[in-house]
Formats: C-alpha cells, structure tokens, sequence
C-alpha cells in the first residue's frame, strides 16, 4: 500500500495518498488504544493526510473540545511520525479566547491552542470550518495570512462555504496580496451531492482548488449495513439513514451492490472510489475506530472504476 501514487492538492505543494483520515472519532469513540493503533496502520500502509478540528468532540458529555487534537499530539509525540504525515485542523465552531467563528483575535488564539495540543510548530492545513458573514472577507483572511506569515501555517482551506462564498472571500485575498483558499471540504458523497456538485464544483476545477470531502459514507449508510427498518435500529443515526432509504438510497445500494459483485470491492471501497473518480477531487476523508474498518478503507485508493461503472453510479444518484 506504500506505494500509492500521491496528488497533489489543488495548487499547493502539499502532495497526498487519495484517501485522508477522517480525526473526528480520536478521543471520542476510539480509546487511546485504538487511536494510535488506527492512526500507525493508516500511515504505514502509505496514508499521509490526517483531518481534525479544534471542536472535536465538544459534542459528547463532558468534553470540551480538543479532544481529538490532544489524542493526535500524544501519538505524534509517541510514535515520532510528525514528519511523515500531514496535519489538517479547522478553526470556527469551537468559541474561546477572541471569540467565536472566524473573529480575527479567535482564529489567533485558537490556532495557538491547536498547535499546543498537537504539540506540533505547524498545522499542514488550517480551514475554517465554517463561513462567518458577521467578519469582513478581507479581515478573515488577514488573519490567517498572520499565520502563514509566521510559519504556524503552511496551507489555508475553506470548509461548509458557497460558491459565491468561496469565490469573493478568494477574490478579497488576491485584491489584498493574501494567501487565498487553496482547499475545500464541502459534504459529498453518493447520497449528497447538491452541496458541490455545479458552481462550486466548477469553481474548485477552474481555481485549481483542492477538494476532500466529508462524509463521503454518508455516516455509514454506503456501507450497504442499512437496508431496510429493521438495520435502522443498529445506530443512533437511524432516522437519518431511514430518511435515505426512502429516498435515493435504496438505489444508489442496488448500484453500489452490483460494482461491488464487478469488481471484488467491498460497498465502502466503491463508494470512496467513485468519489476519488470525480472531477476536482482530490481525496475524500473517511473515520475508522478499528483497524479492521481500516483495513476495509484503504484499498479504495487503489481502486480503478470504468467509465460504465462510474456512469451508473453516477445514475443512482442523481
């Protein structure tokens, strides 16, 4: 798996394996056990980008947010990998010091709090993880140009924004000599795909943006283990997964199921390749708390679709 062919990410110097490890679950679902267990077998079998944020996972009871950044920094430190993987973090739906969103004094503070978990001198890539139309354009990016300027910061990206977003706050950049947005995280997969598809999705080609989508399993439903309302009980996300099947889900299942028979591929590996396959995609990003759900993933990035078979995915789902 080592020798997985690289990309490079949109116009930075930044070149990684197609698929990104998804940090939303270290600290939370995952122990510190399974964490480094998860995060070794990701980077030794050729994995080189690993994706987490500063709000992870203030969500659970008794967390505070930080959690996945503190486990991650602990397995840096341990294993002595730094060097071999690339850090992304995000900065906006944590408040704090300097205040909420993207308030200059904020993305400041909380990068700091983010390079101190991490125990790291630099995040990778920094996104903001969320659009804050309270902050002039110009403003925002000035402050994440400070970090760049400083070496905290090597890449900036922009995650959950709109086209017309995107596009004046890139525009805003260039008008003031500012690193631009270089990377975008939007939601997209099989299931989802209005929040990229079209105008956003050609502005990312055009620009040269690099794309690495979210929730390309659509939360685990294109792993094909929901299927009718019996499976809906397995997880706390069963009214979401039942919304999918009584919408497109059901067919884009039957399609993923006949790729997968095709070509020996598990529902997952096909649903992760079809996003590598599409125009502007750099890398999807995908969460494992085992390294046996690992090991399931990985072979996505080696994965080849044909034309017919991406063409009937692409059917299923539109």
């Amino acid at each position: 798996m080592t020798d997985t062919p690289l990309r490079r990410l949109g116009s930075t110097d930044l070149m990684i394996a197609p698929l990104v490890l998804g940090g939303n679950v270290f600290g939370w679902t995952a122990d510190r056990a399974a964490s480094f267990a998860v995060l070794d077998a990701f980077v030794d079998r050729g994995g080189t980008m690993v994706d987490t944020a500063d709000v992870y996972s203030a969500w659970v009871d008794g967390h505070r947010g930080g959690e996945s950044e503190t486990m991650i920094g602990e397995w840096l430190k341990a294993s002595g990998k730094r060097d071999r993987v690339l850090i992304a973090t995000k900065v906006g739906m944590l408040p704090g010091e300097g205040g909420e969103k993207l308030a200059p004094a904020r993305i400041a503070a909380a990068a700091e709090a983010s390079l101190r978990r991490l125990g790291t001198d630099r995040i990778d890539l920094y996104f903001a993880h969320q659009d804050d139309e309270d902050q002039p354009q110009e403003v925002v990016m000035e402050a994440f140009a400070k970090l760049v300027e400083a070496g905290k910061v090597r890449v900036i990206g922009a995650s959950n924004f709109h086209a017309a977003r995107l596009k004046s706050a890139n525009e805003a950049a260039r008008d003031a000599g500012l690193p631009r947005f270089h990377v975008l995280q939007p939601e997209y997969n099989l299931v989802s795909r209005h929040k990229f598809e079209g105008e956003l999705q050609d502005y990312c080609i055009t620009e040269n943006i690099g794309v690495v989508p979210y929730y390309g399993l659509a939360a685990g439903f294109l792993t094909g283990k929901y299927r009718k309302p019996a499976d809906l009980s397995q997880s706390v996300r069963g009214g979401q997964m039942g919304e999918l099947l009584r919408g497109k889900g059901a067919d884009v299942l039957a399609a993923l199921d006949q790729v997968a028979e095709e070509t020996g591929a598990t529902q997952a590996q096909v649903a992760l390749a079809w996003l590598i396959a599409q125009e502007g995609v750099t890398a999807p990003i995908a969460s494992a708390t085992r390294v046996e759900q690992l090991s399931e993933l990985m072979p996505a990035m080696t994965l080849s679709l044909t034309r017919d078979q991406i063409a009937r995915l692409d059917e299923s789902g539109a």
